[in-house]
């Protein structure tokens, strides 16, 4: 375990547009409740990114996402504290650029860092815009073990459709909204049913859930901190935590059932 957890929010002067760095407070609070000593870096674009234990890299816009990419590739770092086992969690545009290749504002296609086997083109239909539950895979289960990762909880705003390589696994199955955008959804956030969302291998965990994604999803911010101490971190009352997922839960299920209701009255 480290002395002190170093915990990255990677280039939010470029990847701060959907509030993703709190992924990067939550971590740092989940720890200190714990007794861990924590340190929160802001890792802004004009400077070296500096040695962590674990990298959060978040949502932004078709070019600051390029230049994101351009520097993280040209430092090197990432790469090579994610080979030696840190922990990186990318959200939407971070998510794309740790990928082999993403999409730019006209469909070009940009080199990625390449943590992750994915590969994210230009989606033709609507924006993916809206909020999102999805039921991790029973692979994820068992390498999240001994940690039950609940169903997944966030909101999506995005215009990708990323495909998964061979060896890398999905991070959970659809149950409403699109995510990857690989499944049998019109991409309306409303009927994605049957795509996946997300990716893991390693400890490079990819997403397309804001919300921010830690705040909605506890469980997992106590896997990735359980990665980066190498330690089953202890439970903790989460009560306001919980409260909060059974909230956007809860909304999301009135909203199908509404969806559900109009189709039936148009018939």
């Amino acid at each position: 375990m480290p002395a002190t957890l170093r915990i990255a929010v990677v280039y939010p002067d470029l990847l701060g547009t959907y509030g993703d760095g709190g992924n990067g407070l939550i971590l740092a609070r989940r720890a200190e409740w714990r007794g861990l000593a924590a340190e929160l870096l802001q890792a802004t674009s004009d400077a070296a990114l500096p040695e962590a234990d674990i990298y959060c890299l978040g949502g932004g816009e078709d070019g600051p996402q390029v230049r994101a990419a351009r520097a993280l590739i040209d430092d090197g770092t990432l790469t090579r504290r994610a080979a030696s086992g840190a922990v990186v969690l990318a959200v939407c545009a971070g998510y794309q650029i740790v990928g082999h290749d993403f999409p730019g504002a006209d469909g070009t296609s940009h080199p990625g860092v390449g943590l992750l086997g994915v590969t994210t083109a230009k989606g033709d239909g609507p924006r993916c815009v809206g909020e999102v539950t999805a039921e991790p895979t029973p692979e994820v289960l068992a390498l999240l073990a001994p940690i039950a990762l609940p169903t997944l909880t966030g909101f999506e705003n995005h215009g990708g459709r990323t495909t998964l390589h061979e060896g890398v696994t999905a991070l959970a199955r659809v149950t409403h909204g699109v995510g990857n955008g690989d499944g049998d959804g019109d991409g309306d956030g409303d009927d994605g049913v049957g795509g996946t969302e997300g990716a893991l291998c390693g400890r490079v965990v990819g997403t397309y859930l804001h919300g921010p994604v830690l705040a909605r999803n506890p469980t997992l911010a106590d896997r990735l901190l359980s990665w980066a101490t190498e330690t089953d971190v202890a439970p903790l009352a989460d009560e306001a935590e919980h409260a909060l997922r059974q909230e956007r839960l809860a909304a999301t299920g009135r909203r199908l059932r509404g969806r559900t209701r109009r189709k039936k009255t148009s018939r």
